[in-house]
């Protein structure tokens, strides 16, 4: 069994509304899970960042790791990820050098390049053409990466412009994705890669294997480093942990058909008509009693090869998450916050 000197657990957490609750019970919510990872001894917990979707509360990320960093102790604060495309890369670059002076050693900046989000509403952010973006994706990497101290180029914006007056130390850098394209790029790039598996959509071995190809030695890293996350739930027994998965799942299936809607209670979740079917359309969902869903998360860190996993649970109550969190932890053999140091080192 891996263990946390060896493969990391992480969390994902998406501010999810449950149904009959609100935004600031969702935030709520997510900074209470967040305390309780923190507790755990989980090594990060990170947000999304989504818009215009009636489902999910956490639409700017950098507002809500402020607020999770203060919250919290020791764990690493990040996100998962902020949609570069969707902002200039000096905003980006000043707003998480700010979170880095606010909380030194403890900020993730995890980068990707979808929407987020639908077209109306990414026109609305006045995100660039999709023709645009391919071409120019990199370009702006490298812009965010020289502001945040860490230039690759002999020329770049943080030549003449700063995204803080005197940086003391910088936030990590995390390409995240799904594809070819971020595999191979953050090989070249050097930085660590994270693979969004608990989307049940690409190959992770090929994407890794990609990225290892591709790997050379950063100003910041001199070895690959994968982080993959997987949606997992664990339960005191076989039958609970299934019921307690069936909110994601019909929320997920209902996601696909272009429905919005909040994370419904378990009995009604049970009670959909899609939800056989939807389970069945999940192949990377791991459920079940901790000792079994540790065992599948172990299998997935060493058929991956993978330093961290990232876990995204998705279920109707806060109570439930918490417990299944400390069920892995256990199962896992996580050491617990106080016997860890007060800030993670760079991924």
């Amino acid at each position: 069994m891996p263990t946390a000197s060896r493969t990391h657990l992480s969390v994902l957490d998406l501010a999810f509304l449950s149904d009959g609750g609100d935004s600031a019970q969702a935030l709520a919510d997510t900074t209470e899970l967040a305390r309780h990872a923190d507790d755990l001894g989980y090594t990060r917990f990170w947000v999304a960042e989504h818009h215009n979707m009636p489902s999910i509360a956490s639409t700017s990320p950098p507002v809500l790791i402020a607020h999770l960093a203060a919250s919290t102790r020791r764990i690493r604060i990040g996100s998962g990820g902020v949609m570069l495309p969707n902002h200039p890369a000096l905003v980006v670059g000043e707003q998480f050098a700010m979170l880095e002076a606010l909380h030194p050693g403890r900020i993730d900046l995890g980068v990707g390049r979808a929407p987020g989000t639908d077209h109306l509403t990414a026109a609305a952010l006045r995100r660039p053409p999709a023709d645009s973006i391919e071409r120019e994706f990199s370009r702006h990497l490298l812009d965010v990466l020289g502001l945040l101290g860490d230039p690759r180029t002999t020329g770049g914006i943080w030549q003449r412009v700063h995204a803080t007056p005197r940086a003391a130390s910088n936030p990590a850098v995390l390409l995240l994705g799904s594809s070819d394209y971020s595999a191979q790029l953050a090989g070249k790039l050097g930085l660590p890669y994270a693979f969004a598996h608990h989307f049940d959509a690409g190959d992770v071995e090929r994407a890794l294997d990609l990225y290892r190809d591709a790997f050379t030695a950063s100003p910041t890293r001199d070895r690959p480093y994968a982080v993959v996350t997987a949606s997992a739930l664990a339960a005191d027994t076989d039958e609970q942990a299934r019921r307690l998965s069936a909110p994601g799942i019909v929320m997920r299936a209902l996601a696909r058909q272009g429905i919005f809607a909040p994370m419904p209670a378990p009995d009604t979740a049970a009670a959909h008509p899609q939800v056989e079917a939807a389970r069945r359309s999940r192949p990377n969902l791991i459920t079940g009693e901790p000792a079994a869903v540790a065992d599948r998360l172990a299998e997935l860190a060493a058929r991956t090869g993978a330093d961290e996993i990232m876990l995204d649970t998705e279920t109707h109550g806060l109570a439930e998450r918490k417990r299944s969190l400390e069920l892995i932890a256990a199962a896992w053999g996580l050491p617990v916050a106080a016997e860890l140091p007060v800030a993670a080192g760079r991924a």
